[in-house]
């Protein structure tokens, strides 16, 4: 199974490089599934996965100037203060079990699960739906919505904090409907923003979990080598066309993730 999941390693950076976004949200099952690291360890695995690959797969579009450093602040500032408290002071805080009947334990790793699963379910709706805005490349007058951006960019880091999933599903759209970007610049930004709040979410770690950094570090180069070549590929291909049929992956890997963690254990 590690072999399989060094190769999806290598997807989770293919699908970031192409489709700008909703890549990382398949880090944290592939750790968890293929890994079988527990829930909790990976969500905060998957941050510094995700913030490594965006980090590096942001500086082909810094070199574009593709990155809007204005927004990227607006936008970035509330959703790092989200994201760092979640993760140092929420996610310590959820209790083991949170509820139990005769029949059923809701325990802290499966609430976390679910809350993923229902996150990929709704970020697959995201990429399938056809978004018109996304073909608009006019440049428009930017113009700042300061109380949602501000909203929005603290609900996306608390959700990063939670899961691990860096938010571009949430973040791509925001940027270009509430900042008025061109799409190739709102997923360069985005790649900023999910890069800065994913590794300081990291690092706002409680202490509690073990990191293994060989694993982690290696992890990381499997999907910064799927990033390159998502990025390369597209040149070629066009991303927009491939998302649907990824959002419909995402689709059934949520259901999947609910039937398996109620179900079939």
């Amino acid at each position: 199974m590690e072999y399989i999941g060094y190769f999806s390693s290598i997807l989770i950076g293919v699908a970031l490089g192409l489709i700008g976004g909703g890549g990382s949200i398949l880090t944290v099952p592939v750790l968890v599934y293929l890994f079988a690291i527990e829930p909790v360890l990976a969500t905060a695995y998957s941050l510094f996965i995700v913030g490594l690959t965006s980090a590096v797969g942001s500086v082909g579009y810094f070199k574009k100037g593709l990155v809007n450093i204005k927004t990227a602040i607006v936008f970035g500032i509330p959703s790092i203060i989200a994201v760092f408290t979640t993760r140092a002071l929420i996610v310590p805080a959820i209790p083991k079990v949170l509820f139990s009947t005769d029949n059923f334990t809701l325990t802290k790793d499966l609430f976390l699960m679910l809350l993923f699963a229902v996150i990929m379910i709704f970020a697959s709706y995201s990429m399938i739906k056809k978004d018109k805005k996304n073909s608009m490349e006019a440049p428009q007058a930017q113009k700042f919505n300061y109380p949602i951006i501000l909203l929005e960019g603290a609900v996306v880091g608390i959700i990063t904090g939670l899961v691990g999933a860096g938010g571009g599903f949430l973040i791509i759209p925001a940027l270009v409907i509430l900042s008025k970007l061109p799409m190739k610049e709102a997923v360069g930004t985005s790649l900023v923003i999910i890069a800065a709040k994913s590794l300081i979410g990291f690092f706002g770690e409680s202490g509690e979990n073990g990191i293994n950094w060989q694993f982690l570090f290696t992890i990381s180069a499997f999907a910064i080598v799927g990033i390159f070549i998502g990025t390369a590929l597209s040149k070629k291909v066009d991303g927009a066309k491939l998302k649907p049929a990824f959002g419909w992956f995402v689709l059934v890997m949520g259901i999947y993730i609910i039937t398996k963690e109620l179900f079939l254990k």
